[in-house]
């Protein structure tokens, strides 16, 4: 966690992306965050399986818990907040998600421009270096839609 001065002005931001309906509907929780850093957890549910057979939670929920954790560890690198926008996210799936236990998803922003961030991640589960997916990803700094900022509304 960031020191006190610093978690003061990024929790407001934390709280506002976690009232995202996704971030509920997935039962995403904010585990860490730091400026340009972001780690989520989401428990294993039934009804997050793909395959009924085996258990195993379906792809599109690691994806969504990766392009999640990187638009979060994009706003809290952004000096002032403002809108943006996934603009690509690059997946290689390395192996199932394992039944019945969390799904961790950890990002850094490791280059800005003034119109695009670059951040890479991965998606664990019981250690932190055995990656479930990796992930490199680019968003738009500035588009027009949610506001993570003051009333956390829509621009027009």
């Amino acid at each position: 966690m960031p020191d006190p001065a610093t978690q003061a002005h990024l929790r407001p931001l934390v709280e506002i992306v976690t009232q995202l309906p996704h971030y509920r509907a997935l039962g995403l929780e904010v585990v860490d965050y730091a400026p340009g850093r972001a780690t989520l957890r989401c428990d294993y549910r039934p009804e997050l399986v793909g395959d009924p057979q085996t258990g195993v939670v379906h792809g599109g929920v690691v994806t969504t818990i990766l392009d999640s954790v990187c638009g979060l560890a994009c706003f809290l690198g952004l000096e002032q907040p403002q809108a943006i926008a996934t603009l690509d996210l690059r997946i290689d799936y390395l192996k199932p998600a394992g039944v019945e236990r969390p799904i961790f998803g950890v990002a850094e922003l490791y280059r800005q421009t003034r119109s695009v961030a670059f951040l890479r991640g991965h998606a664990y589960q019981d250690d932190v270096e055995d990656a479930v997916a990796i992930c490199v990803a680019t968003f738009m700094i500035g588009s027009v839609g949610f506001n993570p900022g003051g009333d956390g509304g829509v621009q027009p």
